[in-house]
């Protein structure tokens, strides 16, 4: 009886070891996706504090909750499934679904970087001044924008795992979809609120906090602007990248053998610092064949009456 009570317990210690394992792999592989997936997480970042410019204070952190709400919503039922079903049945499709959202990020990133050059960016109309259904109408369009954006982070970090068993992958992409939601609507919540922290500051007794909080207020336009330029640049390599490795999937092994190549060499002409470099001449040319195909699909989709855009209100 002792000797079946062991050998019970033995059993438990090896099945509970073995499920540590696998959190510990499912935890690993869903690190691995989300970095793979960090450009795009950037831009996502990036995109959504437009989203309440000119709300009202108290307006801001439950808009981006609903915002979240319909991101983790988009990522768990709509685009989960989908994915999951082509990596079982029809893993051929995800190179080229993948590419399809690679070079909707070169578009986006083209036509911002065309924008920039014009002098011609739209400016939002402020909710406050909209009327009383503009918040939903912004809301319903940052979920929209983000279905976009997620089902490519969840198509790269499903392609990072797509040789891990049924269960593991379903695992790892709630894990994936879990963290970065609530790592970009987080990190969104902070950026939106800095200019409240700082007015509150500045009407504080002590100097060296009035100072502070001027300083917060002054420093959230450049914060924006540069997390625009970062977002746009991470969308062309993104983009890019993705489109130099499809093509390598498919067959056209010739421009990512070239960048290769070219990522090799320097990494061995300098020392110490070869590595950093290579990498930078990797993602320097991708984020050039991002702007490539970016700037033709942009001629093409505005060739097209569908494609045509009205202009931006301001």
């Amino acid at each position: 009886m002792a000797g079946g009570l062991f050998a019970l317990l033995d059993d438990v210690a090896a099945l509970a070891r073995l499920a540590a394992a696998s959190v510990d792999d499912v935890g690993a592989a869903a690190g691995r996706a989300t970095t793979k997936a960090a450009g795009v997480v950037v831009d996502d970042t990036a995109v959504t504090p437009q989203y309440v410019h000119g709300v009202t204070a108290d307006r801001e952190l439950p808009m981006i909750r609903r915002i979240a709400v319909g991101s983790i919503r988009n990522k768990l039922l709509l685009i989960l499934p989908v994915a999951l079903v082509l990596s079982q049945f029809l893993p051929w499709l995800l190179t080229p679904i993948l590419m399809t959202g690679g070079a909707y990020l070169c578009y986006e990133g083209a036509e911002k970087v065309w924008s920039r050059i014009r002098g011609h960016e739209g400016h939002a109309l402020p909710v406050a001044e909209a009327g009383v259904d503009a918040e939903k109408v912004m809301v319903s369009g940052a979920i929209r924008t983000d279905l976009i954006l997620s089902a490519e982070i969840m198509v790269i970090a499903l392609n990072e795992v797509a040789d891990e068993p049924f269960v593991s992958r379903l695992l790892i992409l709630v894990v994936v979809a879990i963290v970065i939601t609530v790592a970009v609507y987080g990190v969104v919540g902070i950026i939106v609120k800095i200019d409240d922290v700082g007015l509150h500051l500045t009407q504080r007794s002590s100097a060296a906090l009035q100072r502070l909080g001027r300083g917060l207020v002054a420093f959230m336009p450049r914060l924006l602007a540069t997390i625009s330029v970062v977002g746009t640049a991470a969308m062309l390599w993104v983009g890019g990248h993705i489109e130099l490795v499809g093509l390598d999937d498919l067959g056209w092994h010739a421009p990512y053998d070239a960048v290769h190549h070219l990522e090799e060499k320097v990494h061995h002409a300098v020392s110490g610092a070869g590595g950093a470099l290579g990498w930078m001449v990797n993602t320097v040319a991708s984020a050039i064949l991002g702007l490539v195909v970016g700037a033709v699909v942009m001629v093409v989709m505005h060739l097209l009456p569908f494609g045509k855009k009205s202009a931006p209100a301001h």
